[in-house]
């Protein structure tokens, strides 16, 4: 009896926060862990949920969809809110996770070695991801961590993609912005979309993105932007920034169905001004 009046309350104070979404917003929380089993290594996140959402989900009425976001080469994870907010404001639980360390060696290109070298960066990626996952499921119980949906920059859609090759039991979507290194897959069991730049100085290596034909085939989406590689991130302009939200939005209709969850105003991209 008790648990059901104080389930109750909670469902009236979520369907309140549905009509006042954009005074709630969505909650952001700063976690660090240690990883004991890699000598303590810290592996900060940053959790992005709605407050309605969330609180749905520690009323056990529903389980959050559950994003990972992988931060690019130099960038940090806290530099991609227009990303998180995108899938936060649809119900998402999102992780995004500092993956590099200060006291980190500096990635080295060795062409001709596989991913040029970086291996041991995406071994230690995938990693931080279950890590992470596994130490966010204490605070959120109830998230489908089962059927995962992988976003990342550059070196971070890099590691995205390889995550997805090692787990592919865990992951449902992938979304990257302009990786450069690994492969994407072609069994056509993950969807994806992928951003690509238009910047000389950053091209993806041969047999990174599939051709139009096996794209069909597999569903996988590619957007050609006019962008710079380095812009597909919090740096970009608005312009930049709102093209892409559109994108993926329009991606996780087609996937999930439109959201019948009400969107915070402030997530809504506006239309990106005509050429």
């Amino acid at each position: 009896m008790r648990r059901g009046l104080i389930v109750l309350g909670l469902c009236v104070v979520a369907v309140a926060a549905y009509f006042t979404a954009d005074r709630w917003g969505i909650r952001r929380i700063d976690l660090t862990s240690h990883d004991i089993l890699r000598e303590g290594r810290n592996v900060t996140v940053q959790i992005a949920v709605r407050r309605d959402r969330e609180i749905q989900s520690m009323a056990e009425m529903i389980d959050l969809p559950v994003a990972v976001l992988s931060h690019g080469n130099t960038v940090k994870h806290t530099e991609y809110s227009f990303m998180s907010n995108v899938f936060a404001a649809r119900g998402y639980l999102v992780i995004s996770i500092q993956h590099d360390l200060e006291t980190d060696g500096p990635m080295v290109t060795k062409v001709g070695e596989e991913y040029v070298g970086r291996r041991m960066h995406y071994n230690r990626g995938a990693f931080n991801i279950m890590f992470a996952i596994d130490e966010v499921k204490k605070l959120y119980p109830n998230a489908d961590y089962r059927h995962l949906t992988l976003v990342g920059h550059s070196n971070g859609g890099d590691i995205s993609m390889f995550f997805a090759k090692q787990h592919p039991d865990l992951v449902k979507k992938v979304v990257t912005l302009d990786n450069l290194r690994v492969p994407f897959l072609t069994d056509g069991k993950v969807k994806i979309l992928s951003f690509r730049s238009r910047d000389n100085q950053f091209k993806p290596d041969p047999g990174v993105i599939p051709d139009d034909e096996t794209c069909a085939r597999a569903g996988i989406k590619v957007v050609r932007t006019e962008f710079q590689h380095n812009d597909l991130s919090d740096r970009g302009s608005d312009r930049v920034k709102s093209t892409i939200q559109a994108t993926v939005h329009q991606f996780l209709d087609e996937d999930d169905g439109p959201s019948t969850i009400p969107l915070l105003a402030a997530s809504v991209p506006p239309a990106p001004p005509a050429k």
